[in-house]
């Protein structure tokens, strides 16, 4: 059930990243709202998967997540730079979390 709240987590990183960005510095009154609520509950999600899983995993995945995530969501929704460079450095991330994933014992 960890790994689940995890990658959940995970996600709504993703989710608040990009409604930060559209709240245009905080300014934006519901873009600012799903924000929140979205950090609040993913700090809550992987607090709740650090009970069982160890930290340095638990929050690398988590960062990855969100990074990988909005990586892709700046590429497809806000059309951000897409280089060889960028898509190589995640990959490189995607390739870490697999092997923390693997070599985890929980």
């Amino acid at each position: 059930m960890s790994w689940i709240y995890l990658v959940i987590a995970g996600l709504l990183e993703i989710v608040w990243a990009y409604f930060m960005k559209q709240s245009e510095g905080f300014t934006r009154i519901t873009p600012t709202a799903i924000t929140i609520i979205a950090m609040i509950a993913s700090f809550g999600l992987l607090a709740m998967a650090m009970r069982t899983l160890p930290l340095g995993t638990s929050y690398t995945i988590w960062t990855g997540i969100g990074a990988v995530g909005s990586f892709i969501v700046g590429i497809v929704f806000l059309g951000e730079q897409v280089s060889f460079a960028r898509v190589l450095a995640v990959i490189l991330i995607v390739a870490g979390l697999i092997v923390l994933k693997l070599t985890s014992d929980h």
